[in-house]
């Protein structure tokens, strides 16, 4: 399930299987230019990063932004048509791949406000539902995620710690759970490994973050 997936650095996951979909992209060392679809979960810098978009994107390139982003997507040269904006608990079909989005947010922190309704995506490929779980906390809508992957963040800055993403991943029960958002931005790769080795029997944890810096 993980074949022609990549981690490249933080939250910027490359899915290369029915379409090209980054999510993300951030402190990106290469230029790809090759997006079909990018998945934008927030407006903070290390999620829309204006230079990494550019380094994924080409004239066909569709993206998804929240509401807040719009006039930095038309900036960066997407026609309106290419720009889809998004809000949580609803599903979009786009070049054929069906996404949904869920609720991310901050539940005892300030960074990841609810009503600024910024999301995770669910992404149906070839069969499959891998699950972007944005930053984020445990909330009620994520402990509802049914998934084959998982790529949750473990940093604990910003989003939910190590303990608590194996708590969330222990309880939602994918197949595979790859942790992220660490060790880029004042977290370390021992969240990472904490992570996977406090998984439920059945759960299968892989690191797959490369830093591409």
């Amino acid at each position: 399930m993980l074949e022609n997936i990549e981690v490249l650095n933080h939250n910027c996951i490359k899915f290369n299987k029915e379409k090209i979909i980054y999510t993300d992209p951030f402190q990106l060392k290469n230029h790809y230019n090759d997006a079909d679809i990018i998945l934008i979960t927030h407006s903070h810098y290390d999620h829309f990063s204006e230079e990494d978009i550019e380094k994924v994107k080409n004239e066909n390139t569709m993206i998804c932004i929240t509401e807040d982003l719009q006039d930095q997507a038309l900036a960066l040269g997407f026609p309106k048509e290419n720009i889809i904006t998004v809000e949580p608990n609803h599903t979009y079909q786009i070049l054929g791949i069906e996404i949904k989005t869920i609720p991310a947010y901050n539940t005892n922190k300030k960074f990841h406000p609810k009503e600024s309704n910024w999301v995770g995506y669910l992404l149906n490929l070839q069969g499959k539902i891998y699950y972007v779980a944005g930053d984020t906390d445990i909330t009620e809508e994520n402990k509802k995620v049914r998934c084959d992957v998982v790529f949750v963040p473990v940093g604990g800055t910003y989003t939910m710690d190590s303990k608590e993403a194996t708590k969330l991943v222990n309880e939602i029960k994918p197949t595979i759970a790859v942790p992220v958002h660490y060790g880029s931005v004042g977290e370390e790769k021992k969240d990472a490994e904490f992570f996977v080795q406090n998984l439920k029997e059945g759960i299968e944890g892989k690191i797959l973050t490369r830093k591409e810096m």
